[in-house]
């Protein structure tokens, strides 16, 4: 039968919590560290030590064998190093990438912990293993007692409407956290995810066990995103109706939502910005980039004005020789990595892989130029 656990979670100097786990001991170390970033609301990437009772030290935890009921757990920061490229060096220009042609990783700053300008983006794609949240504590103590059942004598557990729906909105304010449109696979990851914590939601009779639950996520989410559409959000705004009206390229019918790994499709404005605000921003940035040795004012700038990019590629869909225009920066090597760390919120992209970026960029600037140039011939 499983029992509550609890854990003395080390912080840091002189900060240390107590967690409680109603359903038992987490099953893997990589859940254990998602819930502790959860309910410590813990930012960036750290790891976690266990007091080993032989050395009588903290040692790194790779098992969950390892720690038992009360244990001691250590949290560890990780410390991002700083390093310098070749096109931040005192003798070259913004975006000049010609003096190195090692292939090396380029690091944003992005990438650990988002800017004042990059607030309102989210921090990281889908999880591997799916967290499942706290439940209220009313709905927290109807699961424990349901488990214990199903655990002593396997009697599943009906839950009554209310109970279903306060589990249903939980999940949901969970995975928005992540995607507004969750894939088939990934709500299989969320109910199973579900079952896995609290067996005694699982199905009587059915096959996996979680179908029915995964039917009723897939309502649910439909059901969030109206409710948050009519809060504006901007990701699920895009999508209205008079929202599409506007639209010049004419494909009302198109669900225009992030592909497989984009994490930041459609972000809203930072906090006191607007469209207006952040034009002026980027003709500021036309100036900016034709000055030497001027990397960081731009970088900030950029990142500052990343939903507005965003906004137009999405809703206008330009040219690649329009998007050159109007954001030159964008095609330095530099800020090819930042974007893609912005969007798919990875904390590296190769050299290599920033400059085929660049070059496959230039080639659809040459085709629509030809094709621009034939049609005009016409």
């Amino acid at each position: 039968m499983s029992t509550p656990a609890k854990l003395r979670i080390v912080l840091g100097e002189d900060n240390c919590v107590k967690l409680t786990f109603p359903a038992g001991m987490p099953d893997s170390a990589d859940i254990l560290k998602s819930e502790i970033q959860r309910q410590c609301s813990i930012d960036g990437d750290f790891r976690l030590q266990y007091m080993d009772e032989d050395f009588e030290q903290f040692m790194n935890l790779t098992s969950m064998s390892n720690i038992r009921d009360k244990s001691t757990i250590k949290m560890i920061q990780q410390r991002k190093q700083p390093t310098q490229s070749a096109s931040e060096s005192p003798s070259a220009p913004f975006c000049d990438a010609s003096d190195s042609s090692a292939d090396t990783d380029i690091h944003s700053s992005s990438s650990s912990e988002p800017t004042t300008s990059t607030s309102s983006l989210r921090n990281q794609g889908w999880p591997l293993s799916f967290p499942i949240p706290a439940f209220s504590y009313e709905v927290e103590m109807q699961l424990l007692t349901a488990n214990h059942k199903f655990l002593a004598e396997g009697k599943h557990l009906n839950p009554c409407p209310k109970l279903k729906s306060n589990i249903l909105d939980a999940l949901a304010s969970e995975i928005i956290r992540y995607t507004a449109y969750p894939s088939s696979a990934q709500l299989d990851d969320v109910a199973q995810a579900l079952i896995s914590k609290h067996p005694s939601l699982k199905e009587h009779g059915s096959v996996s066990g979680y179908y029915g639950w995964k039917i009723s996520l897939k309502y649910k989410m439909g059901n969030y995103r109206t409710r948050l559409r009519s809060l504006g959000c901007p990701e699920l705004t895009i999508n209205s109706m008079k929202s599409k009206q506007h639209d010049k390229s004419g494909s009302h019918n198109q669900v225009k939502k992030p592909k497989r790994a984009e994490v930041n499709y459609f972000p809203d404005y930072s906090a006191g910005e607007d469209k207006e605000s952040l034009e002026k921003e980027r003709v500021d940035l036309l100036s900016e980039v034709k000055k030497r040795h001027n990397h960081q004012m731009i970088k900030q700038k950029m990142e500052k004005t990343f939903a507005l990019r965003r906004h137009e590629v999405i809703q206008d869909k330009p040219l690649v020789a329009e998007i050159k225009s109007r954001w030159p920066a964008l095609f330095c090597e530099h800020e090819v990595s930042a974007e893609f760390t912005h969007a798919l919120r990875r904390s590296r992209l190769s050299r290599s892989s920033c400059l085929s970026w660049i070059a496959i960029l230039k080639r659809c600037e040459e085709y629509s130029t030809r094709k621009e140039a034939l049609l005009d011939a016409k």
